[in-house]
């Protein structure tokens, strides 16, 4: 019986596989925030996101500027606009949405991950 069932299970086609998840996504004033950015002071550079151990919850959003990808950096386009990911943070980042806010004293870009558990009372760092 079991010789029938692995002959059977080896004549299927294979399994279609289904999309992943995108690994980060841009919300439209973060899109076009980088935009601007990329085209007027930061030419030819791109924004690399990572994580880093830091804050009173243990990790923190990290975003430097680099000439081009790295061998251990993810590639994100999203609206036109690409952006690198740290392969050792994709699992922290995974669902994630970039946005641009602007407030009356400050603006920069935040994160909404579907992965955090909390966040500290400064809003610095988080963890998963």
């Amino acid at each position: 019986m079991s010789d029938n069932i692995i002959a059977a299970a080896r004549d299927q086609a294979p399994r279609a596989r289904r999309p992943l998840p995108p690994l980060m996504a841009l919300s439209d004033a973060a899109a076009d925030r980088l935009r601007s950015l990329y085209a007027h002071g930061q030419e030819g550079m791109l924004l690399r996101i990572s994580v880093n151990t830091k804050g009173c919850s243990g990790l923190a959003y990290d975003m430097s500027w680099v000439a081009e990808a790295g061998p251990g950096d993810e590639v994100v386009t999203d609206k036109g606009v690409t952006v690198l990911v740290d392969r050792k943070a994709s699992l922290f980042l995974i669902g994630t949405t970039m946005d641009y806010e602007t407030k009356a004293l400050s603006s920069g870009f935040t994160f909404t991950n579907p992965n955090e558990k909390g966040r500290c009372g400064c809003g610095e760092s988080f963890h998963v």
